[in-house]
C-alpha cells in the first residue's frame, strides 16, 4: 500500500534570490511575489506554508552587521502577519502559518491575533511557536541577554497554557445572534481565565469571537530534549531537521514516544522533515546545478553568515579548510548547530558547508529529475514511517523558477505515484487537512 505523506513549505518575508538570473532583484516589498508563491503551493495541494521570522539585525559574523546587510542574510525581513493576510485572501485551502515569538508578543496579543487570523482565513491559520534564540533579539525587548534554554522552554510552556486558556474563554456556541431578544453573545459562555503563573498574569477573557478552528494549528521546531518534549505536548506539526534516513526515523519515533508519555495520540502530530530538492531535466543537469552552487565562494560565506546569525558564533574566525578546533556550544539554535558541525566527523568547515548545501536544512540529499526525487522521497518516507516533508530553498531564498520546478515538476511526479494529495478532500481547516492521513 502506498504511504501518502504531507507537504509544507517554509520561507520568510525577505529578499528573494536577488543576485541570481531568476530572482526579482530583491523582491518588491508589497508581498505580491510571496502571495503568488502561496497560490502556486495551493495549486500543488500543499498542507501549509510557514512564514519564518527573526527579530534582529545579525552582527555575529566577523563581529559586524556588514555581512548580514551586504548579503541580505536574515535581514531585511518584514513582519509575517500582514503577508499572511495577503496570502490567505488569495487562496482558499492552503494553511497559512506565521512565526510569533514568545519573547516578543504578550500571550493575550498572540491569542487575539491568532483568533483574528483564523477567522479571516476561514480556519486555515497556524502559529509557529518560537522562543527566539538570539541575544540581539532579546535586546530589542528590554533584556540584556536571552534566558538559558531551559528557562525559555519553561516560559514558553506557561505561555502556551495562557493562550490555550484564552481560546477556551469563549465557548464554541457563545455567539447566539438572537435577534428577537437582542442578544449577540451569551454572557454566561464567556469568562475570565484569571491565570496566575510564574511568568504571566492574565485576566481574560479574549475579546474576539471563537474562530473556525477555535484553536489554530500549532507548529513548532525543537531538536533539544526540552524542545522535543515541548513539541510532543503541544504541536500539531513539527518542523524537523535530521542527518539521514535513520536519524529521521529515530527523531519521529522519539517524538511519538514522548507524545504517548504526555497522554497524546502520536498520530495527531505530523513530523515534517526539512529538505531542499535540486531538480534538473536530467540527473546530470541537477548534479551540475548543485555543484555550481556549493563551489561558489559566495555560497560558503552565505552559509557561514547564516550560521553565525542563528547561533551567535562568529564563524569568520575559523579556517574554512580545517576542521573546527573544538565542539561548539550555543544558547541559540542548538539543533541547527549540532547538525551543521557534525562533531567528530573530521570534516573541514568548507566540507561542512557543502554537506549543508540545501541551506542547512536538508535532512536527506535530493538531487535529480522530478521523477527520481519523487521516487526517493517515497522510499525515504516508507523507511521513516511518515509523516511528510517541509520543503524550502537554499538559504530560504526563492525564485520563480525553483517554485515552478517544485509545483509543476516534482509535485505532479509525487501525485502520479499516489504519494501526496491531488485535491483537498478532508475539510476546510488546516487541522482537518493535517489529520487526513
Amino acid at each position: 500500500m502506498t504511504r501518502k505523506f504531507h507537504l509544507a513549505f517554509i520561507f520568510d518575508f525577505a529578499a528573494d534570490e536577488w543576485q541570481g538570473p531568476f530572482g526579482n532583484g530583491g523582491s518588491p516589498w508589497n508581498g505580491k511575489f510571496h502571495t503568488e508563491v502561496a497560490v502556486a503551493l495551493e495549486r500543488a495541494c500543499f498542507d501549509f506554508v510557514v512564514v519564518e521570522d527573526k527579530l534582529m539585525v545579525p552582527e555575529s559574523y566577523g563581529g559586524s552587521r556588514q555581512a548580514a546587510l551586504s548579503q541580505a542574510m536574515i535581514v531585511p525581513k518584514h513582519d509575517p502577519v500582514p503577508l499572511a493576510v495577503s496570502m490567505g485572501l488569495a487562496t482558499s485551502r492552503l494553511g497559512i502559518v506565521t512565526t510569533l515569538s514568545t519573547l516578543a508578543y504578550p500571550p493575550f496579543m498572540t491569542a487575539r491575533l491568532a483568533s483574528t487570523m483564523d477567522n479571516m482565513l476561514g480556519g486555515r491559520y497556524g502559529w509557529n511557536i518560537v522562543t527566539s534564540a538570539e541575544d540581539l533579539a532579546a535586546q530589542n525587548f528590554g533584556m540584556k541577554k536571552l534566558p538559558p534554554r531551559q528557562e525559555r522552554y519553561e516560559r514558553a510552556e506557561e505561555y502556551v497554557q495562557v493562550v490555550r486558556a484564552l481560546f477556551e474563554s469563549w465557548d464554541k456556541d457563545a455567539v447566539v445572534l438572537d435577534r428577537d431578544n437582542g442578544i449577540y453573545a451569551d454572557h454566561t459562555k464567556v469568562r475570565p481565565i484569571n491565570f496566575e503563573g510564574k511568568y504571566f498574569s492574565v485576566r481574560g477573557p479574549l475579546n474576539t469571537v471563537p474562530s473556525p478552528q477555535h484553536r489554530p494549528a500549532f507548529v513548532q521546531a525543537g531538536a533539544s530534549p526540552q524542545g522535543r518534549d515541548f513539541a510532543a505536548r503541544n504541536a500539531d506539526s513539527i518542523i524537523a531537521i535530521a542527518n539521514g534516513v535513520q536519524s529521521m526515523k529515530d527523531f519521529r519515533d522519539d517524538i511519538r514516544l514522548r507524545a504517548e508519555k504526555a497522554d497524546r495520540d502520536p498520530d495527531e502530530i505530523k513530523v515534517l522533515f526539512c529538505v531542499t530538492p535540486t531538480l534538473g531535466d536530467t540527473e546530470r543537469d541537477a548534479q551540475d546545478k548543485q555543484q555550481r552552487m556549493v563551489s561558489s565562494t559566495r555560497f560558503v560565506k552565505d552559509i557561514l553568515a547564516q550560521m553565525s546569525a542563528l547561533t551567535e558564533i562568529d564563524f569568520a574566525q575559523f579556517d574554512v579548510d580545517k576542521p573546527l578546533p573544538h565542539r561548539l556550544e550555543t544558547n541559540g539554535e542548538k539543533g541547527t548547530l549540532d547538525k551543521f558541525q557534525q562533531w567528530g566527523s573530521g570534516k573541514t568547515l568548507r566540507e561542512l558547508v557543502i554537506d549543508g548545501a540545501g541551506g542547512l536544512v536538508s535532512s536527506v540529499p535530493l538531487v535529480g529529475t522530478p521523477d527520481q526525487v519523487a521516487e526517493r522521497m517515497g522510499e525515504v518516507m516508507e523507511q521513516v514511517g511518515g509523516d511528510g516533508f517541509m520543503l524550502t530553498t537554499p538559504l530560504l531564498r526563492m525564485n520563480r523558477r525553483y517554485i515552478a520546478e517544485v509545483t509543476d515538476g516534482l509535485v505532479p511526479a509525487l501525485q502520479r505515484r499516489g504519494l501526496t494529495r491531488a485535491a483537498y478532500t478532508a475539510g476546510h481547516t488546516l487541522r482537518e487537512n493535517l489529520l487526513e492521513f
